[in-house]
Formats: structure tokens, sequence, C-alpha cells
């Protein structure tokens, strides 16, 4: 049985969105595109890494996993 969501106050949500949603200058995107990449960061993009390869050790389990994933993204609903 999976956990029900916590809830969110809806400004919360409105805010989380519009900052997501915003349009970026072209200056803002260069800084944010060009900002270097920090030893912790990477070190967790390794980690996130090297468990997914773990867990889907396979190009075949790799892609089912990605169709199951979009297949729930499109439909709108959580796990």
């Amino acid at each position: 049985m999976s956990r029900p969501l916590p809830l969110v106050p809806p400004d919360a949500v409105a805010k989380a969105r519009a900052f997501a949603e915003r349009r970026l200058s072209a200056e803002e995107f260069a800084r944010a595109a060009s900002a270097p990449i920090g030893d912790a960061e990477r070190d967790e993009v390794r980690s996130l890494v090297a468990w997914f390869r773990r867990r889907y050790p396979t190009p075949a389990e790799r892609l089912a996993y990605v169709r199951r994933a979009y297949a729930r993204w499109v439909s709108g609903t959580p796990r």
C-alpha cells in the first residue's frame, strides 16, 4: 500500500509552478549554464547513475523502466 501524498497548500504549488515555468533572459540562462558543477553534485549524480545501472543492468531493462515512467507521466498518475 502506498503512503498518501502530503498536503501542500495551493499557494505554495502556484508559487513553485510559477518559478519552474518562468522564462529566463539570455543572460540568466548563460549564467546558469556556465556555472561549474561542484564536487558534491558530481558525486551525487555518479552515485545515482551507479544505482540505476545496478537496478536496471541491461539496456532492455532500462528501456522498459523509461517506458513505464513515461506512461505514468503522460497519464498524470503517481506511482
